[in-house]
C-alpha cells in the first residue's frame, strides 16, 4: 500500500479516532452526490468493495465494521479476503487474485485479470449497489471505478495514491474515476481540492497499533532476540514473501 506537527499538516499526535468514529466515513459515503444517471439501488443498503492484498483486506474489514454501526442491515460484497469475510463480507472472489507484482507477473496473469475484471463489472451492475469502494490497488480499481461511474454507480477510492510525493497531476485523473477519495493523511485532501476532486481525511488505522509514547523500559526487559527494531519485512503479496528485496 502506498502509504506531527501542525506546521507540516500532520496532527501533533498520531491518532486514528477520526477513522474509528464511523461518522467520519459514513458521512462522506452518504453525501456523495448522485449523478444524473445514477442507478436506483434497492433497500437495504448495498456496498460493493474491492480490496487487493492483505493490507486492503484489513482496511476493508475495519471499514465494514464501522459502516455497520451506521447501517446495521447493510450488505457488503465484492472482492476481499479472510478478514473481510469474518466481518460479514460476501466475497465473490478472493483478494489474493489481485496480488500480482512486477511487469512479468502482471503479463503472465493478464488474461485471468481481464476475465476477473469483466466478471466483477457485470456482478456489480447486476447487484446495483448504493456505492462502490475500491481499496488501494489503483492499477485495478481506478479502471473499474471509472467504468462503473460512467454507468451511474457512485464510486469511492479508499487510500490515495501518493500524489503528494510525485505527479500531483494524477489527482485530476483519479477524480475521473472516483466521486470521492478517502485519504489516510491529512495533507492529501487539499491536493485533490486544487484539482476539483472531492476528498476527505479519514485517518490511518495503523495509528491504533502504535503507542504514542514507547515503553522503553518494557522493551529493554525483553530478550534481545525479540526486541523491536528496524526490519525489512516482505510485502503483502506472495511474490514479495517468496523473493524479498535485499535489505
Amino acid at each position: 500500500m502506498e502509504h506531527g506537527n501542525h506546521a507540516s499538516g500532520f496532527p501533533d499526535r498520531l491518532d486514528s479516532r477520526i477513522f474509528r468514529d464511523s461518522t467520519a466515513i459514513t458521512r462522506d459515503l452518504v453525501t456523495i452526490p448522485h449523478s444524473p444517471t445514477t442507478l436506483p439501488a434497492p433497500s437495504p443498503r448495498r456496498i460493493a468493495i474491492v480490496a487487493g492484498e492483505a493490507s486492503g483486506d484489513q482496511l476493508g474489514a475495519s471499514l465494514i465494521e464501522q459502516l455497520r454501526l451506521r447501517f446495521p442491515d447493510a450488505q457488503f460484497a465484492g472482492i476481499g479476503g479472510d478478514a473481510m469475510r469474518a466481518a460479514g463480507f460476501d466475497a465473490w472472489s478472493d483478494a489474493s487474485e489481485l496480488a500480482v507484482m512486477g511487469l512479468a507477473e502482471v503479463v503472465r496473469h493478464l488474461p485471468r485479470l481481464l476475465r476477473l475484471r469483466r466478471r466483477l463489472r457485470a456482478q456489480v451492475l447486476a447487484w446495483r449497489p448504493d456505492v462502490f469502494i475500491g481499496i488501494d490497488a489503483p492499477d485495478f480499481n481506478l479502471g473499474v471505478e471509472k467504468w462503473l461511474k460512467q454507468r451511474g454507480v457512485r464510486t469511492v477510492h479508499y487510500v490515495s495514491p501518493s500524489v503528494w510525493a510525485w505527479r500531483e497531476s494524477r489527482a485530476a485523473k483519479i477524480g475521473q474515476s472516483a466521486d470521492r477519495v478517502l485519504c489516510l493523511f491529512p495533507m492529501e485532501p487539499a491536493i485533490y481540492a486544487r484539482h476539483g476532486v472531492e476528498a476527505s481525511f479519514v485517518g490511518h488505522p495503523l495509528a491504533d497499533m502504535m503507542a504514542l509514547e514507547p515503553d522503553r523500559a518494557a522493551a529493554r526487559a525483553l530478550p534481545r532476540s525479540v526486541r523491536p527494531g528496524a526490519g525489512c519485512p516482505p510485502g503483502a503479496r506472495a511474490a514479495g514473501a517468496a523473493s524479498p528485496p535485499p535489505c
